[in-house]
């Protein structure tokens, strides 16, 4: 999508903004530790401040009742908590461990710490040069994404994915507990597994990490006699309708923009979700979950066929491999989801952050495009969230350029699947197999 000439003059406004003394500063591991230490102040400060008002920020002041009220269903006013996976849960009761007002700032605090492991993980603790571009893109992006990475429990999740990925091919079994635990907090984890389960050599260690995990989860579960909602999460929002940000609801927001036919936005109250509804909303709202799953199995497919195709040919880079299925499955787990809260994007970086190391120029147009994607998301929420909820035609077409970008992040992944499957033509190096 994007030329070596678009690159190249990238570079350059790079060269002319920050001095050559600066950038070699900032490839050391004191100054990327030092990046870190300030983009993550800004975020802890905040919510230090907000601690000093008894507040939190976003959803957490939902998390933060649901522990007030020993997540009780019926002690509750509005979602429940087991729309979320119950791992989900022990991290908002360790935030409220000093009570209600340092409920956020130890909730941001837990991400921080994840995300300074990931980022060491990522970069041998800044001793590895090579990794630096990607740590430096990984910092931007969380500092773009703004709230969207830490008042959420997709900023838990998002490191967790990245740590699973950075083990990989050559651990499968530890990459699998990881992704486990990180799918029993919040789904999305999943299409990582599935693309993991379909490169690796040794599926059956993929398999045995989710079982143990899963098995030790429904024993928690039943010791704290709360089994019989484990699963709740996959049924709670069956019934939601179509989310304003969805890819798919983008033509009926333009219906509602333009006042044409009976299309209009609404606030669902039971879920805290601004929906869109309009003639075959319904229908398509019931027809998202089916399209996701059969989404889900033809990336799943490609990547079989990419290893088959390999194989045949005398092997294939399986690191890569995984990295680009996971891609392609986590963009499709949102292109194609009737849910389209904005922290779904966090989703997509671990891959490419990987990635930028592995094979930059392979993937330095996604890097470009999820940057696009977290600038238009941060305009959308929590900046102009409330003209877009009011019909305004800009923030209208900033919401539907993110989908674009969403939506061509999807067929650059997918066509990457499968130039890996045809063109694969020498074994893949020794470091990436499992």
């Amino acid at each position: 999508m994007f030329s070596d000439a678009f690159f190249s003059k990238l570079t350059d406004l790079r060269t002319r903004l920050i001095p050559r003394r600066a950038q070699d500063w900032l490839t050391t591991p004191r100054g990327l530790w030092t990046g870190f230490g300030v983009l993550h102040a800004v975020f802890l400060i905040f919510a230090l401040v907000l601690a000093t008002r008894n507040e939190a920020f976003s959803d957490t002041f939902i998390y933060r009742d649901w522990v007030a009220a020993g997540f009780n269903d019926q002690l509750i006013s509005g979602p429940s908590p087991w729309v979320y996976p119950i791992l989900a849960l022990p991290p908002m009761a360790i935030a409220y461990a000093f009570g209600p007002a340092l409920f956020f700032f130890l909730w941001v605090l837990m991400i921080t710490v994840l995300n300074g492991v990931a980022l060491g993980m990522l970069t041998d603790w800044g001793r590895n040069r090579k990794s630096m571009t990607a740590a430096w893109w990984w910092l931007s992006f969380v500092f773009l994404m703004g709230w969207l990475g830490f008042a959420r429990v997709d900023g838990f999740t998002a490191p967790i994915v990245l740590i699973a990925l950075i083990h990989g091919v050559r651990r499968p079994f530890v990459a699998s507990v990881i992704l486990a635990v990180g799918t029993w907090m919040k789904v999305w984890p999943a299409a990582v597994m599935l693309a993991l389960f379909a490169v690796v050599k040794s599926r059956v260690r993929v398999i045995l990490g989710g079982v143990v995990v899963t098995a030790g989860v429904a024993a928690v579960a039943a010791a704290l006699g709360v089994l019989p909602r484990l699963l709740n999460f996959l049924t709670q929002q069956g019934d939601r309708g179509m989310q304003l940000e969805a890819t798919f609801t983008t033509p009926w927001l333009w219906l509602s923009v333009l006042g044409v036919g009976d299309s209009h936005m609404y606030m669902n109250t039971d879920i805290n979700s601004m929906q869109v509804d309009g003639p075959g909303t319904t229908v398509m709202s019931a027809l998202m979950q089916p399209l996701l799953v059969l989404a889900a199995l033809v990336v799943t497919g490609l990547v079989f066929w990419a290893l088959h195709q390999g194989k045949q040919r005398g092997g294939i880079d399986r690191t890569e491999l995984l990295l680009a299925g996971a891609l392609a499955l986590t963009t499709a787990f949102i292109v194609f989801n009737k849910v389209g809260s904005p922290q779904f994007m966090v989703w997509l970086a671990p891959a490419v952050a990987l990635g930028l190391i592995h094979d930059f120029k392979a993937w330095r147009t996604p890097a470009v495009m999820l940057i696009l994607i977290a600038i238009t998301t941060f305009l959308i929420y929590p900046l102009f969230y409330d003209a877009l909820s009011h019909n305004n035609p800009l923030m209208a077409l900033v919401l539907t350029v993110r989908n674009l970008l969403l939506v061509g992040l999807l067929v650059i992944s997918v066509h990457r699947l499968y130039v890996l499957g045809r063109d694969a033509r020498t074994a893949a190096p020794a470091v990436t197999a499992a």
